[in-house]
């Protein structure tokens, strides 16, 4: 049902199971708040619909995004954006990525457990509140502090790596003016 409506809706197989996968993804994070007053499959065409409309804005977003090759301002490389990352952007988001993990680590067990259920697991308060058996304000004075911690700890690893990577341009800069200047004594 939901595939043949899919379907129907985008009028491609394109990523068709993966708009599948996001309708049921959908359905089951929406049943706690189903109240049973239609049918589960009225609920569920709805939710197709929901996910074929945004597929039919993604397209458009992709297809508007023309460009003209015959524009002289700058070179057509420019303006043509490659689809995927390049090589150094997957591996600074890779890093990037185990760096929030290992700082994830270092913050208190409730705090880690607060941001991975509101950030990862994307849970309410109300949610975390009741799985955590602590009242709401409790939970977001974690969810703040945890924020915080994880932030301050990630900006303190992005100086550290800037300024890893400006002492050897320093050293290089300074032995290349040095060996220029031994070079011009002589």
């Amino acid at each position: 049902m939901v595939f043949r409506t899919l379907l129907r809706l985008t009028g491609s197989r394109e990523h068709l199971d993966d708009l599948a996968q996001d309708v049921f993804l959908r359905l089951y994070r929406a049943l706690p708040s189903f109240r049973g007053e239609a049918l589960i499959t009225t609920y569920l065409y709805r939710i197709a619909v929901n996910v074929a409309q945004d597929e039919w804005k993604r397209r458009r977003r992709d297809r508007d995004t023309h460009v003209s090759l015959s524009d002289d301002t700058s070179g057509w490389e420019d303006r043509l954006p490659h689809p995927d990352r390049n090589a150094e952007q997957q591996i600074e988001e890779r890093e990037f990525q185990q760096s929030v993990e290992e700082q994830l680590q270092r913050l208190s067990h409730i705090e880690r457990t607060i941001l991975v259920l509101y950030h990862q697991e994307e849970r309410s308060y109300e949610q975390i509140a009741y799985a955590l058996g602590m009242p709401i304000g409790t939970v977001r004075t974690h969810l703040h502090r945890g924020r915080k911690k994880l932030r301050e700890s990630l900006q303190q690893r992005q100086t550290r790596l800037q300024q890893h990577q400006t002492r050897p341009q320093q050293r290089q800069t300074h032995e290349t003016g040095r060996s220029a200047t031994c070079t011009t004594n002589q």
